[in-house]
C-alpha cells in the first residue's frame, strides 16, 4: 500500500478485494463495489464513471439512515461543535449533555409512557437490549420459564444472535443458523395490505398463540406495519392493538422494532406505532436517529420494565456496550431530530409518497412484476422472481441512481430532502431495473 497520498481507484479497489469483506457477500468479493469519493444532497459522487454516470442520486438513504441527506450543514456544524468538546467518555459512572438531551426528545416523541432510553451501537444491538430486559424482567419477578420470544413471519430484526432467532426462520436469510439458535414461537405474516380489513381469522389466531404460550412468552416482537427486510411488506394497524390487547390479558411484554419505521418513514405519524395508537413496552429506534451520520440506536422502555428489572436480585441491567451514548453521535442524534421536527416533515413524506404512487405505477403493466406498494416514503416493486441483482443495479446505476435491490424486490426509500425532478429520477430507475432484472 502506498504511504503517501490519495488511493487511485484502481488500487483502492484491488485492496478492497484483497482485504475488505462487504456486507452479505463472499470473500474476496465477485462483484466490484463502486467507488465513493463524496456526497452531498442528495447525491453520491463516484472516483470513476460507472455505466456513463459520475453522480447517483441515492434512492436508498444508506439503507434508510440519511433522512436529510448528505453533508447537512446542520449536522456537520452539530458534529463540529461536539468534536472540540469531547469526541468520546465512557458511560459507567459518567453523563454529558448530548446524551441527557437526546433520551429527553426521545421520550418526548414517542408513545407515553416510553420514558427510559438506553442508547446502543446499532440496531441490532437495540433489539438484544431489548430482549434481554425482558428476559431479565420476568427473571427478577422469580418466573424464569418466561424466556421465549413470539413474532410473526416474513420479519427481520437484525444480524445478531437473539435478533436473527426472531427473523423469519425459513424464507428469511439466516435459516442457515436454525437448530443453533433459540427456538422462538411464530404466527403466520400478518396479511397483507395497510388499508385493508383486519382478517377477524388472523387476529384470533394472534390472540389463540398469545394465550397458549403465555406461560412461557417474555415478550411479542414484531415490526410495526412494515416488515422491512424481511420482504417490504405493509400490514394493517389492526393487528397491533390484537397484539396489545393480548398481550396485557397474558401478561406478555410487548416490542416494537422501529429501527426502519422511525422518525416518520410510514407517513403521517413519527412512529409506526401511532398508526394504531397503542405504545409497546419496549421500543427499538435507530437507522434515521443520527440522519446517517453515525452509528447508535437506542431502546425505550416503560417504568414497569425498569422498575421490574431494578428490584430483582441482580438489580442493574446487564449490558453495557463501550461507546454506549457516544458523545459525538449523541450530539449530532440530537441535531438530526430537532432538524426533523423543525420542519414539515409530515408534508414532505407525503409528497414523495404522491410522487412513488405516480412514478412507479407504470411498473404494474412490467411483465415479471407481481405487485407495486407505496406507503410513505416507502417505494415497491415486487416481481414474480428473484431480482437478477447485477443487472437490476446496472440499469439503475445507467439512469443516474443508487438503488439496491434484494429477494425479489426493487425498492427504494429516499431521503426525506429529495427533490420531484430526483423522485422522478428515482422511479424511472426503479421501473427500469425492474424489466432489466
Amino acid at each position: 500500500m502506498p504511504d503517501e497520498g490519495p488511493l487511485s481507484p484502481g488500487e483502492l479497489l484491488d485492496l478492497d478485494r484483497r482485504h475488505v469483506w462487504h456486507p452479505y457477500g463472499p470473500m474476496p468479493g465477485t462483484a466490484e463495489p463502486l467507488v465513493v469519493e463524496s456526497a452531498a444532497g442528495v447525491r453520491l459522487r463516484l472516483a470513476e464513471p460507472a455505466f456513463g454516470q459520475r453522480e447517483l442520486v441515492d434512492g436508498m438513504a444508506s439503507w434508510w439512515s440519511a433522512l436529510h441527506g448528505y453533508n447537512h450543514p446542520v449536522l456537520n456544524a452539530a458534529a463540529r461543535d461536539q468534536l472540540d468538546r469531547m469526541s468520546h467518555v465512557m458511560f459507567g459512572g459518567l453523563t454529558h449533555e448530548p446524551a441527557v438531551r437526546l433520551a429527553t426528545r426521545l421520550v418526548g416523541i414517542t408513545p407515553e409512557p416510553l420514558r427510559h432510553v438506553f442508547l446502543a451501537d446499532s440496531g441490532s444491538v437495540s433489539v438484544e437490549v431489548a430482549i434481554k430486559m425482558c428476559l431479565q424482567y420476568w427473571r427478577s419477578l422469580g418466573r424464569p420459564a418466561k424466556r421465549r420470544l413470539l413474532t410473526w413471519r416474513g420479519g427481520y430484526h437484525g444480524d445478531t444472535w437473539h435478533p436473527m432467532s426472531v427473523c423469519d426462520p425459513d424464507g428469511g436469510m439466516h435459516r442457515l443458523w436454525s437448530g443453533a439458535l433459540p427456538r422462538q414461537i411464530f404466527a403466520g405474516a400478518p396479511p397483507a395490505g395497510f388499508d385493508a380489513p383486519p382478517e377477524p381469522g388472523y387476529a384470533a389466531s394472534l390472540r389463540e398463540l398469545v394465550a397458549t404460550h403465555a406461560g412461557e412468552l417474555a415478550a411479542v416482537i414484531v415490526e410495526p406495519v412494515v416488515q422491512n427486510a424481511g420482504g417490504m411488506r405493509f400490514h394493517s394497524p389492526d393487528y397491533l392493538r390484537v397484539l396489545r390487547e393480548a398481550c396485557d390479558e397474558h401478561d406478555v411484554l410487548l416490542v416494537f422494532d422501529e429501527i426502519a419505521t422511525g422518525f416518520g418513514r410510514t407517513g403521517g405519524v413519527l412512529f409506526a406505532a401511532d398508526h394504531a395508537g397503542v405504545a409497546p413496552d419496549v421500543m427499538c429506534v435507530g437507522k434515521a436517529l443520527t440522519g446517517g451520520y453515525l452509528s447508535m440506536a437506542a431502546t425505550l422502555c416503560t417504568p414497569r420494565v425498569a422498575e421490574g428489572i431494578s428490584r430483582g436480585e441482580v438489580p442493574v441491567l446487564a449490558h453495557g456496550p463501550t461507546f454506549m451514548a457516544n458523545p459525538l453521535a449523541a450530539a449530532v442524534a440530537g441535531a438530526s431530530v430537532d432538524l426533523l421536527l423543525a420542519g414539515d416533515w409530515a408534508a414532505e413524506v407525503k409528497r414523495i409518497e404522491t410522487g412513488l404512487r405516480d412514478g412507479l405505477a407504470p411498473a404494474a403493466e412490467l411483465p415479471g412484476v407481481r405487485d407495486v406498494r407505496v406507503l410513505g416514503a416507502i417505494g415497491v416493486i415486487q416481481l414474480d422472481h428473484r431480482v437478477e441483482m447485477a443487472a437490476a443495479t446496472a440499469a439503475a446505476v445507467s439512469r443516474g441512481v443508487w438503488l439496491r435491490p434484494f429477494g425479489d424486490l426493487v425498492y427504494t426509500m429516499p431521503p426525506y430532502v429529495t427533490d420531484d425532478a430526483d423522485l422522478a429520477l428515482i422511479c424511472g430507475a426503479a421501473c427500469a431495473a425492474a424489466e432489466a432484472g
